[in-house]
């Protein structure tokens, strides 16, 4: 088992669509809470994701990535300061495009949802961990090797097919219709999550945003906010839906998630940390903790690493 968004087998009283970009340092952030509302919804809603292509084709390259580099790297340590999210060492480049990474993604879907949430992940820490993002299609489908399930021959095909790329294509355009609760949001917090207007001059959601919806209405939370706001919406639309079950033992809980950062752990598991066999990845902030299964394959550990093609 994972933390995977799960699909009850009759119809469900309860929607959750995602609003995100694997490459989204806020997104990142926001996993514990997430991986949270997940189990407590598990078999009870449908949770959908929905890639909105953070960084896009029309955005203009910087006049010096050096310095854009630099800058975002400050960006990201800033998050960091909210989330406590891990973030790379040392970042190596801003991303220069979110399709690769959201293609693979989306492809991964069709492997089932184990296999999609196992590679979303590895592609999530290939920036705030590795520090490399999966911006080209060969790094993307690099990040995903190893993951258990996966036909990386299929991801491969399926990544390239028109089918996917119609799919994120169609994730952009869903994400550039938001709801007007978000057109303007008054919260106290660091990312309150209003729309954004893109370099096209269109607005998108915020990410991440979860929008909660069912056949009498909906509720949107937009930004990084705290579980509680999250469950506070669903008990709006479905008054006891919600069913949180207890922490799981360390092992257990690395064996579920198969790699989990310190703010994830603290909410996902209960007793003395770290397992006997966890492997533990220094970061520029915390550390993430690995299955040891996970660890041989994952590319922050393997010999030969996330290399730039």
């Amino acid at each position: 088992m994972t933390g995977a968004p799960h699909r009850p087998a009759g119809p469900a009283p309860l929607e959750v669509v995602e609003y995100t970009d694997p490459l989204c340092p806020w997104a990142w952030g926001s996993e514990p809470s997430f991986r949270r509302l997940r189990a407590a919804l598990s078999g009870r809603a449908r949770w959908r994701r929905v890639y909105a292509i953070l960084f896009d084709h029309d955005d203009d390259p910087p006049p010096d990535p050096a310095a854009e580099t630099a800058w975002y790297a400050r960006h990201l340590a800033d998050i960091g300061t909210h989330t406590l999210a891990p973030r790379a060492r040392s970042l190596h480049r801003v991303a220069a495009g979110s399709w690769p990474a959201s293609l693979t993604a989306k492809a991964a879907e069709l492997q089932g949802p184990e296999v999609a949430e196992r590679v979303l992940r590895r592609l999530r820490e290939s920036v705030f961990v590795l520090g490399e993002p999966a911006d080209t299609a060969e790094l993307a489908l690099r990040c995903a090797l190893g993951v258990p399930g996966l036909d990386p021959d299929r991801l491969a095909r399926d990544a390239a097919s028109r089918d996917v790329r119609e799919r994120v294509a169609a994730d952009r355009a869903e994400a550039r219709r938001p709801v007007p609760e978000v057109l303007s949001v008054r919260e106290e917090s660091p990312h309150p999550g209003a729309a954004k207007e893109t370099p096209g001059g269109e607005l998108r959601y915020a990410l991440p945003t979860l929008l909660f919806r069912t056949s009498a209405g909906y509720r949107v939370v937009p930004g990084w906010r705290p579980f509680e706001a999250y469950a506070a919406a669903v008990d709006e639309l479905c008054p006891g839906l919600l069913d949180e079950p207890a922490p799981l033992d360390p092992a257990g809980a690395l064996e579920r998630y198969r790699s989990l950062t310190e703010p994830e752990r603290l909410v996902l598991a209960d007793g003395a940390w770290p397992p006997p066999d966890a492997v533990r990845v220094d970061t520029g902030q915390g550390p993430l903790w690995l299955h040891p299964d996970e660890a041989q394959l994952h590319p922050a550990v393997r010999p030969d690493g996330p290399a730039t093609p």
